[in-house]
């Protein structure tokens, strides 16, 4: 199988960067920024991908690629730190810009050069996402421009002359982001017409390898698996069976957490995929342990720790845990191959124990949400579970600003449930990526019956995506949230106001703690 490698320098985006590819139907592994030409020879890539990264180059101290990797005779791609590091490693000057760029801007391909860029070939001059406070400011030697934006005057730039048969790129901007309109575009030139790969992996291949690799793992060992009825615990459970069998023993907790009959509902979900699951009733155990806490840290730490302590109350001889762990949990709580900054702790990532009794098997780890639900298909499971909109692995613990107390928790179940019902009915639940309710703490007076109150206020959430790591606050109709502030208020005793979220991720993040 033909691969590419991406190096990773701590981009918020690298996973992204190898999901793009996977899209175009070329496996992709990530590597840390300074494995050596060695190790990468052992993994035999046709091509190497630079990630961004949060540092500059200019440190006094930066971190770079081994030099190594230029005389590998693999073509090349630096985006956004990786440009810069290209850009100093052959004698250029990168430098903090006077103007910053964040967001979408547009760039401008440069057409001048009687020999084509193939990197740049079919795409016109268009929008771009940027996400950078350094620009290169001198061009290396052996190097030309081939793409400027307002800002950054060398947005793209690529080796030629005597030094054009490095296949060596760079790019200012994020290709692997949805909001660059011919990333994707820009990618497969890289990778097909440049590195002259032929695409062949799949969602079935990844099947296939994981099975192998869950057998590998776990021999003859039983296992046993938190699943939730979500989309990724599911998936997580399905694709264990598939390789070890009778080996796995599921569990659903019902950890108090969850939304209006969840339980009921969950079981009911997983019955004709034939997992053989158990259910755990331990909401009180962890509602009492989070009682008084605020801190949405520690919450999910105490869910974590929780979490991992009821299941060993049903471990028997299993030496594994599966986890349904997808990377935008990996990417946002740990650096987990370059040095990325962390952005929030997720309930099985940074939560668990250090001491834990059974080793993690969480074969969707490199997989984003959307290539989740092609690995179910691919694997049988209906479209009613995998069309589920993402649900936080903390729940409701979350949604629940501030404490969290039974009655709290009750009053946001049933305004969410309101929501999501009219979401259904209306058409416009598989519309959007993720839609929910957020109980604030905070207090707002009202009239009702002509009477004063002085009651909950209510957040709706609504966003659209395709990979949860950036995402734009969905443009419900005003009807639609009429009628649903309407029901809620009227219906809902607690709640006396209704707001909408129209914060984008970044800068926000879809959920709100």
């Amino acid at each position: 199988m033909q691969s590419v490698l991406v190096l990773d320098f701590g981009s918020q985006y690298t996973q992204l960067i190898a999901r793009r590819i996977r899209e175009l139907g070329i496996y992709s592994e990530i590597l840390p920024y300074n494995t050596t030409p060695e190790k990468i020879r052992e993994h035999g890539p046709k091509a190497i991908i630079l990630s961004g990264g949060p540092t500059s180059v200019y440190n006094e101290s930066p971190i770079m690629p081994h030099p190594g990797i230029f005389s590998l005779g693999i073509p090349v791609l630096g985006i956004c730190y990786g440009l810069q590091a290209i850009a100093k490693h052959f004698g250029g000057e990168v430098a903090g810009a006077a103007k910053h760029e964040f967001g979408r801007a547009k760039i401008f391909v440069s057409r001048n050069d009687e020999r084509e860029s193939l990197l740049f070939r079919n795409i016109p001059d268009s929008d771009v996402w940027m996400s950078h406070g350094d620009k290169v400011v001198r061009m290396p030697e052996g190097f030309r421009v081939t793409a400027s934006s307002g800002n950054s005057e060398m947005c793209a730039i690529e080796s030629c002359g005597s030094r054009a048969a490095l296949n060596v790129y760079g790019l200012q901007f994020h290709p692997e982001v949805q909001h660059t309109l011919y990333g994707k575009q820009l990618l497969s030139n890289f990778l097909i017409e440049i590195a002259g790969i032929v695409p062949d992996w799949s969602s079935k291949s990844f099947i296939d390898h994981q099975i192998e690799d869950i057998r590998r793992k776990a021999g003859k060992e039983t296992v046993i698996c938190g699943i939730s009825g979500g989309v990724d615990s599911t998936v997580a459970a399905v694709l264990v069976s598939r390789a070890i069998g009778k080996q796995l023993h599921c569990v659903f907790v019902d950890n108090g957490l969850l939304r209006k009959n969840e339980a009921t509902k969950v079981m009911n979900y997983l019955k004709p995929l034939g997992l053989k699951v158990t259910l755990a009733d331990a909401s009180d155990l962890f509602l009492k342990r989070l009682q008084g806490v605020a801190s949405p840290e520690k919450k999910r730490k105490i869910i974590g720790r929780t979490f991992i302590q009821v299941f060993n109350e049903h471990v028997h001889q299993e030496k594994f845990l599966v986890q349904g762990t997808l990377y935008p949990d990996v990417i946002e709580s740990v650096s987990v191959k370059g040095p990325s900054e962390t952005i929030k702790s997720h309930h099985n990532v940074g939560g668990l124990p250090k001491r834990m009794k059974l080793k993690l098997i969480e074969p969707l780890r490199e997989l984003f949400k959307d290539e989740v639900r092609s690995v179910g298909r691919e694997l049988g499971i209906s479209e009613e579970l995998l069309m589920r909109h993402p649900f936080p692995g903390p729940g409701l613990a979350v949604r629940v600003l501030g404490s969290v107390s039974r009655e709290r928790l009750d009053v946001l179940r049933e305004a969410d449930e309101i929501y999501i019902e009219e979401l259904k009915s209306s058409g416009l639940y598989q519309q959007v990526w993720q839609a929910f309710s957020v109980l604030l703490p905070v207090q707002s007076v009202g009239v009702m019956g002509d009477k004063r109150t002085y009651e909950n206020v209510l957040a709706l959430r609504a966003v659209e995506s395709s990979d949860g790591m950036t995402a734009d606050w969905a443009q419900l109709p005003h009807d639609f949230l009429a009628r649903v502030s309407n029901r809620i208020i009227n219906e809902v005793r607690g709640i006396n106001r209704v707001a909408y979220d129209i914060s984008s991720k970044p800068p926000a993040t879809i959920e709100w703690e």
